[in-house]
């Protein structure tokens, strides 16, 4: 894990983007311990209070389970819900923004789509 402490982004939220990012990509795979917030604040040198707040949030987004004198472990589906969670704010960062642009420029629901296959076919998209 890596920490920007000049970032206006609190250490707690770097923290459960940084978990989340890794059980994402099977860093932490479904039903396996994270580790601890004393192994995780030891290692990266804060407070157990910040790690903890950060593996909160996670817990609240329904990602980690506590277990009772077991530790956090990431939760059964926990990969297709942060899948959902980021096509939703796909559709609400970029698409809904592309959709007002193209429709101030006049841009067609089939010129859209030809942009598209433009992007795909010249390779300035990696798929």
């Amino acid at each position: 894990m890596n920490f920007d402490f000049n970032d206006s982004t609190p250490l707690y939220q770097q923290i459960a983007d940084q978990l989340e990012e890794m059980i994402f990509s099977g860093g932490f795979d479904e039903g396996s311990q994270v580790p601890s917030t004393t192994q995780l604040s030891q290692q990266l040198h804060i407070n157990p209070a910040t790690v903890l707040k950060g593996m909160n949030i996670l817990v609240n987004k329904g990602l980690l389970e506590k277990r009772r004198g077991l530790g956090m472990f990431v939760k059964k589906g926990a990969q297709q819900k942060i899948m959902e969670q980021r096509k939703e704010s796909f559709y609400n960062d970029y698409v809904k923004s592309l959709l007002v642009e193209a429709g101030k420029l006049g841009i067609t629901k089939q010129h859209l789509l030809d942009l598209i296959e433009r992007g795909e076919n010249d390779g300035s998209i990696n798929s």
